[in-house]
């Protein structure tokens, strides 16, 4: 079911994108939903079950924390999960309410609403879930701390929480974020970004890529579209895997996966396991 979709955030979401404090990173994932057909829903699933270790999500509860498109929402309903889905941005949420009803239609064990990952009120009222699932998300929020500790009550006992945080690179990342904030300061600004960051966007790795059919990424994403959220996605905050590791460590976390970006711009990939005294569920 789709529910709040004209969430009390949706004002503020607003006055920030027009006060360029935020990239409407929902108008890239609508772009980028032209292009999903079965072969991208089929890497997103396998890139799900890789890194949980599973084959199957029949009978757990799956929380998306920041949907965006909605395509890993729908690999996790696909795999037999149970699935909430909730999202800051408006067009987000239009993105993952739109796959739903594309391929889920009337189903009540798909739930998708507006909301944001820093309202503790609205998470404290989901419960917990086997899989808490947030990629590439809470270093968006400007205020990525608070953001991964609120995440972290969301999963239940011997649950698993699978979430990717952008790589610290020092100063190269402090350049990222004065290129993103400019970015988002208007339509002049966006331009000129872009126009410098050209060699960067159609470079050898773009331009190798689309010569041998590959712009389509592992976990099912755009090449290009994930540069345009790269170049422009702001909020921006970063972390070496050593203080997500650390973070989680000192909530009663342990860790069963890492995938880094080798120390290069990206995303490193966690996956934790919350310890409980319960009967393991994976």
């Amino acid at each position: 079911m789709l529910k709040n979709t004209a969430s009390p955030a949706d004002r503020q979401h607003s006055e920030e994108v027009l006060a360029g404090e935020r990239f409407e990173f929902g108008a890239n994932w609508a772009r980028f939903l032209r292009l999903l057909n079965e072969d991208r829903i089929s890497l997103a699933q396998q890139s799900l079950c890789k890194m949980l270790g599973v084959s199957s999500l029949k009978g757990r509860r799956f929380l998306d924390a920041g949907s965006g498109s909605g395509l890993f929402s729908l690999a996790a309903r696909r795999l037999g999960a149970t699935v909430h889905s909730f999202d800051y941005d408006p067009k987000s949420v239009a993105c993952t309410a739109e796959l739903r009803k594309r391929f889920f239609p009337a189903d009540d064990n798909w739930v998708v609403e507006g909301a944001s990952v820093l309202d503790r009120d609205y998470l404290a009222r989901l419960g917990q879930f086997d899989v808490v699932y947030s990629w590439g998300v809470l270093h968006h929020t400007g205020a990525m701390w608070e953001a991964l500790s609120n995440v972290a009550p969301l999963v239940t006992n011997d649950g698993r929480l699978y979430i990717a945080i952008y790589n610290s690179q020092g100063w190269v990342s402090h350049y990222w974020t004065l290129v993103k904030k400019f970015y988002t300061g208007g339509v002049i600004s966006r331009w000129a970004v872009l126009l410098v960051h050209l060699p960067y966007l159609f470079g050898l790795r773009f331009l190798l890529r689309a010569m041998t059919g590959r712009l389509n990424l592992e976990r099912g994403m755009s090449l290009w579209h994930d540069m345009i959220d790269w170049i422009g996605g702001y909020p921006f905050e970063v972390a070496r895997p050593e203080e997500i590791f650390r973070f989680y460590r000192d909530r009663g976390f342990s860790l069963d996966e890492l995938k880094t970006c080798g120390g290069r711009h990206g995303c490193n990939e966690f996956v934790f396991s919350k310890a409980g005294r319960g009967k393991p569920q994976f």
